[in-house]
């Protein structure tokens, strides 16, 4: 192994030195940060019915072909800075398609005393891929609703002892474990070692010692923390999820006012990557989360225009390493029309923008036509790829601009058309708003109301996301 990441105090380091110290433009302040992402499916599959998954333009799933795609985009993420991403044995949920609970995905059994073969090789191929890359790998025991695939409390058990033991037989010295992804949440009911504290601590206790002493902690839902787990974590795992900057940085506060002296890392935020400004200026690490394009699999795991470019830039400005700035005409675009990219005729739209005072993702939501208001205009009619427009998870992360460029708001206009509503439009360059009009069943109008004069379907609101 060529990589070793380890723990001093509240800072991370690779190879016996503090991250980015060795990057001679990097800022001072960005040193002790671990950058990473949310690759939550680079081993997914699914023994149910895998053949749902050769979609966006394959013609066929390859569970070893999709980890390998993963490891072939790991140069690219650590030129922008990334020395860290998340990846579990369970997966993650897909966010817009289909139904978690309707997948296994789950690699231990129903006593948790077995490791599939198939999902041990391509977790051992990832982590020496990230080691030869230079990074490090988070790596996440249970999900949700896979996690319900074990039998009982000991069966969780037996699995923590299962993975452990294969990272320390592995001889990996590039691997952090997360040993829950969101203990708290509702999925985890039918185990409550795993949802109550006292339960997750000596889950925590349990993986460090399986493991022969690899760094561990564990994450709950946006916003949760918990004094009683970060004190048995060697670092503190939090989430970000549907937190405004200010909610955010008020969690950072309380965290570290335990005096833990551990790094806080966040591993899960969203493509709203506003407050990742929040966690340079408050030395917390942390972690990009596109639900779409990486973790609808098959992902494309590059660094995609939009999104993940916004994000790139942005992680790269905030280290201190120089990347050629975007052209203005690329500081918006528009998510999910790219080519093959809708599933049953539905796609998941959203307009990304990258202005540094204004970086953000905001979706696009559609409500069913009996509840859109009434229009005089005529919708357009006209698709480049025939599909209707369908809704993201609405109003999860909204409310984070400091001003708001753009409101947005959309519902089904049969046939096969919905409409945008962007106030300021004079902020889109030229060519994003010829793309709008032109190139998606998408209409595009000035609003000049306040949203609480303006209403909007089914007395629901929908603004945009963060910076």
């Amino acid at each position: 192994m060529s990589t070793t990441i380890s723990i001093q105090n509240e800072s991370f380091l690779i190879n016996g030195q503090r991250v980015y110290s060795d990057i001679e433009t990097s800022k001072p302040a960005a040193h002790c940060l671990l950058m990473n992402a949310r690759f939550i499916q680079g081993i997914f599959d699914d023994r149910a019915d895998p053949s749902r998954f050769a979609r966006w333009g394959k013609s066929e799933w390859g569970p070893r072909a999709h980890t390998q795609a993963l490891i072939d985009a790991l140069p690219e993420w650590y030129s922008y800075g990334l020395r860290a991403f998340t990846v579990g044995f369970q997966g993650g949920g897909p966010c817009f398609t289909v139904a978690n609970d309707t997948i296994d995905n789950n690699p231990f059994g129903e006593d948790g005393t077995t490791l599939d073969d198939a999902y041990a090789e391509r977790m051992d191929a990832l982590i020496r891929g990230a080691d030869e890359a230079g990074m490090g790998v988070i790596v996440s025991y249970f999900y949700g609703s896979q996690a319900s695939r074990l039998r009982d409390g000991r069966a969780i058990r037996n699995a923590v002892k299962t993975a452990s033991g294969f990272l320390k037989e592995g001889g990996y010295t590039n691997v952090l474990i997360e040993v829950e992804n969101e203990m708290n949440i509702g999925s985890f009911r039918d185990h409550p070692i795993v949802q109550q504290p006292e339960g997750m601590a000596s889950l925590i206790d349990l993986a460090r010692d399986a493991s022969g002493g690899m760094g561990d902690g564990c994450s709950g839902g946006g916003g949760y923390r918990n004094r009683e787990v970060a004190e048995a974590s060697d670092f503190i795992l939090v989430h970000g999820n549907g937190q405004s900057r200010q909610r955010f940085y008020e969690m950072i506060r309380e965290v570290r006012s335990w005096d833990q002296n551990k790094p806080i890392v966040t591993n899960e935020d969203s493509q709203a990557i506003g407050n990742v400004e929040v966690a340079f200026k408050t030395q917390t690490s942390w972690g990009y989360y596109n639900n779409a394009t990486k973790q609808e699999p098959p992902a494309d795991w590059r660094v995609t225009r939009g999104e993940d470019t916004f994000f790139a830039h942005r992680m790269a400005e905030g280290i201190g390493i120089e990347v050629p700035a975007l052209p203005e005409e690329d500081h918006y675009y528009l998510q999910g029309l790219e080519p093959n990219l809708s599933y049953n005729g539905q796609r998941w739209i959203r307009l990304a923008y990258g202005l540094k005072q204004s970086a953000s993702s905001i979706s696009i939501v559609t409500e069913s036509s009996s509840t859109r208001p009434t229009t005089n205009r005529s919708p357009s009619t006209s698709t480049a790829t025939g599909a209707t427009v369908a809704s993201t998870s609405a109003g999860t992360m909204s409310g984070r601009l400091s001003s708001t460029l753009a409101t947005v708001m959309c519902w089904n206009e049969p046939p096969n058309s919905a409409w945008i509503r962007i106030a300021r439009p004079g902020f889109l360059s030229q060519q994003t708003s010829a793309r709008i009009e032109q190139e998606c069943p998408l209409r595009a109008s000035v609003v000049s109301k306040s949203r609480k004069e303006r209403g909007s379907p089914a007395g629901k609101r929908w603004t945009s996301t963060g910076n």
